[in-house]
């Protein structure tokens, strides 16, 4: 009986995964991530994860608090932070998150305000999205 809940929750996080790989909300570094874990560390996946979350928690307050300034003019800084994440969601496989990433640091790079604060709303929007599937697929 045991062996049959495995193989229906084991099917229904591949369903899920699969789903998540057909969305773009994921790229194959997410596999290459589980390859990772093994019995030593058979929480590595969502301990990166969490890691990732915090991290890019206050990557989007430092953004958002950047746009919000009225005299912000420090796409340098920006800059940086986008970076950042670029290289963090990348890190986790998070393909929909980069791309808003990358064309967020368009629009910085050309010292555009309003394309960024499309892209931050976007960014924060991609961002959720992820949060929570991953979220599913970790209960």
């Amino acid at each position: 009986m045991l062996g049959l809940d495995a193989d229906r929750l084991r099917a229904d996080l591949n369903r899920l995964l699969a789903f998540l790989f057909h969305q773009g909300i994921l790229d194959e570094q997410y596999l290459q991530l589980q390859q990772l874990q093994d019995e030593s560390s058979p929480n590595f996946v969502s301990e990166v994860v969490n890691i990732y979350f915090h991290e890019s928690e206050k990557l989007l307050r430092n953004l958002r608090s950047l746009l919000m300034d009225r005299e912000f003019s420090d796409y340098d800084k920006m800059g940086i932070h986008l970076n950042q994440f670029i290289g963090s969601s990348s890190s986790i496989g998070a393909k929909r998150v980069r791309n808003v990433c990358v064309a967020f640091r368009a629009a910085s790079d050309q010292n555009n305000r309003a394309g960024c604060l499309r892209a931050l709303e976007l960014l924060e929007h991609e961002y959720c999205i992820l949060k929570n599937k991953l979220h599913e697929l970790f209960q």
